[in-house]
């Protein structure tokens, strides 16, 4: 065996081979201390357009990932290595890991969705899926809002894309509703006006729209009426402007003598 010839050779192959390496290596180095820089840079210019901190946080997170995988396979190229056919088993994989976590990635695509619609935003009230309260975190996968009773209830974003959401801190005024039995035996029109007045002296009510009261319907021992009244929900607290529109509506039917009857039943006794 010559091994002379067998180390010249593999010298000289090496020696051809050497410019791939030191090609590939370079553009490995620049790529990973390109990636960041790239990925900053796209940040700052989404920054102009999108405000949302989650929005961002995922274009920087994509870019850089995006940066390293062109820049990997490009050095990969340089040395000839098999790019076609490891980007072929990469998909491959790809597909059977996607259709094992499926939900995963619907929970993920419905979070880039809501993300970048935007339809609530942190310390909004809202009510979606059978759940209401506070947001608190806006992630990829979930959301998490916090109850008015202090529970925290983390939704998948499947969940949220897929059911109706109603946000209640979008609008500046916000409307509210109490319902009032009103004795038969009493003035109605003179009853509707006393509790106007009651509704209108609460501090936070609004003056426009202005408050009004109807009659809705005629139950067994009742009349029953509905005042509508709006609130500045960024100036006062809608459950406390309710709770004293409540305590006004009560205190003038007493002092009015305004009869608001309990539900009546007549038993009849029969002695045999």
């Amino acid at each position: 065996m010559d091994f002379q010839a067998i180390f010249q050779e593999w010298l000289t192959a090496f020696l051809l081979f050497l410019p791939k390496l030191i090609s590939g290596i370079v553009i490995f180095i620049l790529t990973l201390v390109g990636a960041g820089f790239i990925a900053r840079a796209a940040r700052r210019l989404s920054a102009r357009r999108i405000k949302n901190h989650e929005i961002l946080k995922l274009v920087y997170r994509i870019t850089h990932w995006a940066v390293l995988i062109i820049g990997t396979i490009v050095a990969l190229d340089q040395v000839d290595f098999n790019v076609t056919g490891f980007i072929a088993g990469l998909g491959i994989a790809g597909f059977t890991i996607g259709f094992a976590l499926q939900d995963i990635a619907r929970n993920f695509i419905s979070g880039l969705i809501l993300l970048y619609r935007q339809p609530f935003n942190m310390g909004h009230f809202i009510e979606v899926a059978g759940h209401s309260g506070i947001v608190r975190r806006i992630n990829i996968r979930d959301i998490e809002i916090e109850t008015l009773d202090g529970d925290t209830v983390i939704i998948p974003n499947m969940s949220v894309f897929e059911n109706p959401i109603t946000n209640m801190s979008v609008a500046k005024l916000r409307r509210r509703t109490v319902r009032i039995g009103l004795g038969y035996e009493e003035d109605a029109d003179r009853a509707m006006e006393i509790f106007l007045q009651a509704i209108r002296s609460v501090p936070g009510v609004e003056s426009e729209p202005i408050p009004m009261i109807q009659a809705v319907s005629m139950d067994e021992s009742t009349l029953t009426l509905s005042a509508f009244f709006w609130i500045d929900q960024q100036n006062s607290s809608v459950l406390k402007v309710h709770s004293e529109v409540l305590k006004a509506i009560n205190t003038a039917s007493l002092e009015h003598k305004i009869d608001l009857p309990y539900p009546i039943q007549t038993v009849l006794v029969k002695k045999q």
